[in-house]
């Protein structure tokens, strides 16, 4: 029984990981890490998952949450644009959510190169700037679903 809840635990957490990736509402990886860390408890098969494992890919995650973050913004500010295109992307992020994975996509684009024309820069640098903002919500994703591919791995080799 407390294995069954632990295994579906471990399963959600994931799941919701896998969804936190691209929706901006749930921390995708360290959910996924959560998970990890529940089949740790797992009478049956946790002895099969080291706490070096554990606080190996717990340490990648941190990185890669904080590079989440820091990624977009850096990306922008190395392309020239300053923090209100920043603002502007996320904001894009979030009101594209409500249109899908087209919306997703395309949302921080339009939130930069609105907030960029607003903010003064002319066409072609606002377009530059969104760009920025783009390449590094993208290097955000790419990361995250490398760490949830070793997260992957490790449920897959203790459960199997």
């Amino acid at each position: 029984m407390l294995e069954t809840v632990l295994i579906s635990l471990a399963v959600i957490l994931f799941v919701l990981g896998i969804a936190g990736s691209v929706l901006p509402v749930l921390p995708g990886p360290p959910l996924s890490w959560l998970g990890l860390l529940a089949l740790k408890f797992v009478p049956s098969v946790g002895h099969r998952l080291s706490w070096s494992v554990i606080i190996a890919v717990g340490l990648f995650t941190l990185v890669v949450a904080i590079l989440d973050n820091v990624l977009p913004i850096w990306s922008t500010k190395r392309i020239g644009g300053n923090k209100v295109v920043v603002w502007g992307s996320g904001i894009g992020f979030v009101a594209g959510f409500w249109f899908g994975p087209f919306g997703i996509i395309i949302g921080p684009f339009v939130g930069a190169l609105v907030s960029g024309l607003l903010s003064g820069s002319h066409i072609k640098a606002a377009l530059k700037h969104a760009s920025g903002a783009l390449i590094g919500f993208f290097m955000g994703i790419v990361l995250k679903f490398i760490n949830l591919g070793v997260i992957l791995y490790w449920f897959v080799k203790v459960l199997i």
